[in-house]
């Protein structure tokens, strides 16, 4: 989740992929030796924002509000910096161990090719809108063009139209983005906030969601994972922008939210009926991170609004790594023992706990990610 950003760069960003994916098309190529799959492997494919980049911001021309490739990011489980928004693993890298896959490596990694297991296009910043963040981050519409990119090189060519066609049905394809498209209207002077009511703005949102899905359906997709939003005016970063006192959740920007969830839900609920062999898990985020941020006692936590890593009041500065502007910062002693790494992002530890609940589906979720992997 960006906290803002700047139009820059575009054309540079554009050769910077170009350039990545004729070097990752001749690696693929070069690579011709057939890959026998387990019957019952399932692939990975990741689309999202901040929540879920393992990195492809690392290789893209943005500015370090969009990046997380400097300390103490990854302190915890990597001892380095990944680029994950966080002091270790994000849910889709436990999501992954519970599937016996390795880890999801971003799509921009150099030399990266072997898309058997799947990719992870996330991007942080990224929204289902094109002009959210628009230049500084791998919008969701070319995260889908760099899918059917994929789809074409390796499991059409190289794999052959059934070997591949047939990976493609077994994979789950997880998302996770709409937050970026609504922050970006108070973070940002959004022309949007004035010239659409909140209903038509989701609509606009869901809309270029729904076209996504249905990309990825048309190319042999089947089983689907998704997060709905979280409470997103509760974060460290939203409880200060108004400058008070009181330090209480941005309600408006909850609004947004609420409206987007339950078009979620209706929208999800119509493509089961009308994609056949539509599958889909839906998991609510945005009680389970309450639930947390209001109760931390109760989930082994001891603080649920104040980051463990950024300055000022909840260390809603987002100011974590010092490469942000301000260059001042804190860092607390135990991670897990916080809901928030920084102003904006969760602990390793929080990403463990909504994975576990992610795959064994609790009541927080429609169906389970676990079903939908050993779904043949």
């Amino acid at each position: 989740m960006a906290t803002q950003s700047t139009c820059h760069g575009h054309a540079q960003l554009v050769v910077l992929f170009v350039i990545f994916f004729t070097y990752s098309s001749i690696c693929c190529f070069i690579e011709v030796e057939s890959h026998h799959l387990p019957e019952n492997h399932a692939a990975f494919f990741i689309f999202g924002d901040s929540f879920l980049d393992a990195g492809n911001n690392n290789y893209i021309n943005t500015t370090t509000l969009d990046q997380a490739n400097f300390w103490p990011y990854g302190e915890t489980h990597f001892l380095f910096p990944t680029g994950r928004f966080s002091d270790g693993r994000l849910v889709s890298d436990f999501l992954a161990e519970f599937a016996k896959l390795p880890l999801i490596p971003p799509f921009l990694q150099p030399g990266f090719c072997q898309y058997h297991n799947g990719v992870n296009f996330a991007s942080a910043g990224a929204g289902a809108l094109s002009e959210t963040f628009h230049g500084s981050v791998i919008e969701l519409k070319t995260q889908i063009k760099y899918f059917k990119e994929v789809v074409e090189t390796w499991f059409t060519r190289k794999l052959g139209k059934a070997e591949g066609g047939l990976v493609l049905s077994k994979a789950v394809y997880l998302f996770g983005i709409g937050t970026n498209d609504y922050m970006s209207l108070f973070l940002t002077n959004s022309p949007f906030l004035k010239s659409h009511s909140k209903s038509q703005y989701v609509e606009l949102v869901i809309g270029n969601l729904t076209t996504s899905i249905e990309h990825v359906y048309d190319s042999g997709g089947r089983k689907f994972g998704f997060m709905n939003l979280p409470p997103m005016g509760c974060s460290p970063g939203l409880r200060v922008v108004r400058g008070d006192e009181d330090g209480r959740c941005l309600e408006e920007l909850a609004e947004y939210a609420n409206i987007h969830n339950q078009r979620l839900v209706k929208l999800l609920e119509d493509l089961e009926k009308q994609l056949k062999g539509f599958k889909y898990s839906l998991y609510d985020f945005s009680s389970s991170l309450r639930q947390r941020m209001e109760n931390p006692l109760k989930y082994g936590l001891r603080e649920g609004k104040e980051a463990c890593c950024g300055t000022g009041r909840y260390r809603g500065v987002f100011s974590c790594g010092g490469r942000r502007g301000v260059k001042e910062f804190q860092v607390c002693w135990n991670p897990n023992e916080h809901v928030f790494w920084d102003s904006y992002h969760l602990t390793e530890n929080l990403h463990k706990q909504l994975a576990d609940e992610m795959w064994s589906g609790s009541s927080n979720s429609h169906s389970s990610l676990k079903k939908l992997f050993q779904t043949i």
